[in-house]
């Protein structure tokens, strides 16, 4: 008799050699960031030791470890400025390398990433419209809140826009996505017309993303979202590595398709508008990161998941102490820097692509 599986059921351990692997991955990724972030927190105008960094952080627990920092402000400095921009690195690349996960498990495609649901351009068409004519409802939060609504409400309309007869095929969801980004980048278009120069200038930085200027109350208001998304990824992993062996599979262990890409997309587009509202467009950190460490641990969601938090924190981190620092009294924008390497990462992805399928279908 053929044995059913459960959807709900307790998922197979995984071989030794790839628990080995999945292990070694964790401890790097951690111990990593642990360093990035001392490091990252300590580089700047007022150079603070990584030891003096960890010393500091140790006495605010309440251990009276290590040493503190010798530079009468650098305690200050490191708890008003550096901290809290590390802090919004930590949750920005978690947030959009988990998003870009996730998108990829839905699609069934490694080249998808957050903005194929248009949560970016959409975001990025709010915050235009705030800029331009001089919005302030809600004070100097209300560029971020029009961002994060923006996204939101975009991919909720590609959602609704994609569904016929009661599903939403992810041919279909591609292209609504595809539609609607052109309609946003027009509308941001049309308020690089309408605006004056400084507005310009502003719609222009903030598409070019950056970290400068992150505050304590920045990291406070995407802390929740960003838990509640990596939650929810974590939730939905397993169904994910189901919904890969094809939809009919899926539905045959008791799995409703539909109602996880629901999910799955609400989760994107609540990951990836916390962390746009903020910090601006910063591209090809969820194309990146997911698919390098599915190269290191294989495709299961329950590891890729997690692992792509981590590496998207790490990696962010990185991109950001090289903005800071890379130009002397200069802070690069960071998007551009992700770009930059997003860019011929993305072309070589789509060159072994095409190697190991034999070429264009």
């Amino acid at each position: 008799m053929t044995a059913v599986l459960d959807a709900h059921a307790e998922a197979p351990a995984l071989p030794r050699a790839r628990t080995a692997r999945t292990s070694g991955l964790f401890l790097a990724l951690g111990a990593l960031l642990v360093v990035m972030v001392l490091v990252a927190a300590g580089r700047g105008h007022l150079d603070v030791p990584p030891m003096q960094v960890l010393g500091s952080i140790l006495h605010r627990l309440g251990l009276d470890v290590g040493p503190l920092p010798e530079h009468p402000q650098g305690d200050a400095t490191l708890w008003n400025v550096r901290f809290p921009r590390v802090a919004l690195a930590v949750l920005v690349g978690a947030s959009l390398a988990t998003a870009g996960a996730l998108m990829q498990g839905v699609f069934g495609n490694p080249l998808a990433e957050p903005s194929v649901v248009g949560v970016s351009t959409g975001a990025a068409f709010a915050a235009s419209v705030s800029i331009v004519f001089s919005l302030a409802f809600a004070g100097s939060w209300t560029t971020p809140l029009l961002a994060f609504a923006g996204g939101l409400v975009t991919t909720l309309l590609v959602y609704v826009m994609s569904r016929s007869d009661g599903r939403t095929e992810v041919v279909t969801l591609v292209l609504t996505g595809i539609a609607v980004n052109a309609v946003c980048s027009a509308g941001m278009a049309l308020m690089l017309f309408l605006g004056d120069t400084a507005a310009r200038e502003e719609i222009v930085f903030w598409q070019l993303g950056s970290l400068n200027g992150s505050r304590w109350q920045h990291v406070v208001i995407v802390l929740p979202f960003v838990v509640a998304g990596l939650a929810g990824a974590a939730v939905i992993a397993r169904r994910l590595d189901v919904l890969a062996l094809g939809d009919r599979a899926a539905r045959h262990v008791g799995i409703d398709v539909e109602r996880l890409r629901v999910v799955a997309i609400v989760l994107v587009a609540l990951l990836t508008a916390a962390a746009v509202s903020f910090a601006g467009i910063i591209g090809f950190v969820g194309l990146v990161v997911p698919h390098l460490v599915r190269m290191v641990v294989g495709p299961g969601h329950r590891v890729l998941v997690p692992a792509s938090a981590l590496g998207g924190a790490v990696l962010l981190l990185a991109a950001d102490l090289v903005a800071r620092t890379a130009v002397e009294s200069a802070d690069l924008p960071i998007g551009m820097l992700t770009s930059l390497v997003g860019g011929p990462f993305f072309f070589w992805l789509l060159r072994r692509t095409r190697r190991s399928a034999g070429g264009w279908a």
